[in-house]
Protein backbone atom coordinates (compact mmCIF):
# COMPACT_ATOMS: atom_id res chain seq x y z
CA UNK A 1 0.00 0.00 0.00
CA UNK A 2 1.48 3.67 -0.98
CA UNK A 3 0.07 5.05 2.38
CA UNK A 4 -0.52 2.16 5.01
CA UNK A 5 -3.00 3.18 7.86
CA UNK A 6 -2.29 -0.05 9.84
CA UNK A 7 0.85 -0.20 11.88
CA UNK A 8 3.77 -2.43 10.64
CA UNK A 9 3.90 -4.89 13.42
CA UNK A 10 -0.33 -5.01 13.28
CA UNK A 11 -0.11 -5.57 9.23
CA UNK A 12 2.23 -8.22 9.77
CA UNK A 13 -0.03 -10.20 12.45
CA UNK A 14 -2.61 -10.18 10.03
CA UNK A 15 -0.12 -11.24 7.09
CA UNK A 16 1.57 -14.08 8.72
CA UNK A 17 -1.75 -15.86 10.29
CA UNK A 18 -3.14 -15.48 7.06
CA UNK A 19 -0.18 -16.89 5.26
CA UNK A 20 0.13 -19.91 7.74
CA UNK A 21 -3.59 -20.81 7.23
CA UNK A 22 -3.30 -20.92 3.77
CA UNK A 23 -0.22 -22.65 3.71
CA UNK A 24 1.37 -20.12 2.09
CA UNK A 25 5.49 -21.04 1.79
CA UNK A 26 5.97 -18.09 -0.09
CA UNK A 27 4.28 -15.05 1.88
CA UNK A 28 5.28 -16.56 5.31
CA UNK A 29 8.74 -17.31 4.62
CA UNK A 30 9.14 -13.65 3.39
CA UNK A 31 7.28 -12.07 5.73
CA UNK A 32 8.86 -13.52 8.75
CA UNK A 33 11.55 -11.06 8.73
CA UNK A 34 9.33 -8.51 7.88
CA UNK A 35 7.62 -9.04 10.83
CA UNK A 36 10.30 -9.60 13.11
CA UNK A 37 11.38 -6.02 11.50
CA UNK A 38 8.59 -4.74 12.62
CA UNK A 39 9.24 -5.89 15.62
CA UNK A 40 7.31 -9.06 15.87
CA UNK A 41 9.23 -11.51 19.21
CA UNK A 42 10.27 -15.17 17.66
CA UNK A 43 7.60 -16.21 20.02
CA UNK A 44 5.08 -14.08 18.09
CA UNK A 45 6.18 -15.89 15.04
CA UNK A 46 5.99 -18.99 16.99
CA UNK A 47 2.39 -18.40 18.22
CA UNK A 48 1.21 -17.43 14.80
CA UNK A 49 0.94 -20.96 14.01
CA UNK A 50 -1.13 -21.94 16.74
CA UNK A 51 -3.45 -18.89 16.27
CA UNK A 52 -5.26 -16.29 18.45
CA UNK A 53 -6.04 -18.96 21.27
CA UNK A 54 -2.78 -19.43 22.23
CA UNK A 55 -1.27 -17.80 25.36
CA UNK A 56 0.53 -15.30 25.62
CA UNK A 57 -1.18 -13.09 23.13
CA UNK A 58 -1.67 -9.03 24.30
CA UNK A 59 -5.58 -8.29 23.92
CA UNK A 60 -4.28 -6.28 20.77
CA UNK A 61 -2.87 -8.87 19.02
CA UNK A 62 -4.98 -11.62 19.51
CA UNK A 63 -7.85 -9.10 17.92
CA UNK A 64 -5.81 -8.58 15.06
CA UNK A 65 -4.58 -12.35 14.92
CA UNK A 66 -8.66 -13.26 15.43
CA UNK A 67 -9.57 -11.15 12.57
CA UNK A 68 -7.73 -12.90 10.36
CA UNK A 69 -8.99 -16.00 11.21
CA UNK A 70 -12.43 -15.06 10.75
CA UNK A 71 -11.63 -13.53 7.49
CA UNK A 72 -10.35 -17.02 6.35
CA UNK A 73 -13.32 -19.17 7.94
CA UNK A 74 -15.97 -16.74 7.92
CA UNK A 75 -15.39 -14.58 5.35
CA UNK A 76 -15.99 -11.71 8.00
CA UNK A 77 -15.04 -10.27 11.29
CA UNK A 78 -17.86 -11.06 13.97
CA UNK A 79 -19.59 -8.16 15.88
CA UNK A 80 -17.11 -9.13 19.25
CA UNK A 81 -13.77 -9.31 17.45
CA UNK A 82 -14.75 -5.68 15.19
CA UNK A 83 -15.79 -3.90 19.13
CA UNK A 84 -12.57 -4.77 19.99
CA UNK A 85 -10.38 -3.91 16.89
CA UNK A 86 -12.79 -0.39 17.02
CA UNK A 87 -11.88 0.33 20.25
CA UNK A 88 -8.15 1.25 19.07
CA UNK A 89 -7.84 1.57 15.49
CA UNK A 90 -9.34 3.97 13.14
CA UNK A 91 -11.77 3.86 10.27
CA UNK A 92 -8.87 3.51 7.75
CA UNK A 93 -6.95 1.15 10.40
CA UNK A 94 -10.20 -0.76 10.33
CA UNK A 95 -11.27 -0.73 6.27
CA UNK A 96 -7.09 -1.69 5.58
CA UNK A 97 -7.00 -4.62 7.57
CA UNK A 98 -9.83 -6.89 5.70
CA UNK A 99 -8.13 -5.86 2.36
CA UNK A 100 -5.10 -7.11 3.57
CA UNK A 101 -5.98 -10.09 4.47
CA UNK A 102 -7.97 -10.48 1.24
CA UNK A 103 -4.81 -9.44 -0.57
CA UNK A 104 -2.74 -12.01 1.34
CA UNK A 105 -5.62 -14.77 0.08
CA UNK A 106 -5.41 -14.01 -3.00
CA UNK A 107 -1.94 -14.21 -4.12
CA UNK A 108 -2.09 -17.54 -1.73
CA UNK A 109 -4.51 -18.89 -4.15
CA UNK A 110 -2.89 -18.08 -7.19
CA UNK A 111 1.20 -18.91 -5.93
CA UNK A 112 -0.22 -22.61 -4.30
CA UNK A 113 -2.15 -23.27 -7.24
CA UNK A 114 0.49 -22.36 -10.07
CA UNK A 115 2.88 -24.33 -7.81
CA UNK A 116 5.75 -20.95 -7.18
CA UNK A 117 8.31 -22.03 -5.33
CA UNK A 118 9.83 -19.58 -2.89
CA UNK A 119 13.07 -18.18 -3.94
CA UNK A 120 16.54 -18.96 -3.05
CA UNK A 121 16.77 -18.05 0.74
CA UNK A 122 13.38 -18.25 1.43
CA UNK A 123 12.66 -22.16 3.78
CA UNK A 124 9.12 -21.73 3.45
CA UNK A 125 6.83 -22.55 5.97
CA UNK A 126 9.28 -24.09 7.98
CA UNK A 127 11.41 -20.24 8.83
CA UNK A 128 10.66 -18.71 12.59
Amino acid sequence: TANPAMAARDKELAILRTAWLCGAPIAWGEHVTNGKNAGLADADIERLTQGSAAAGWSADDRAIVRAAEELHFDAMISDATWALLAARLDERQLIELPMVVGHYHMTAFMQNSLRFQPRAGNAGLSVR
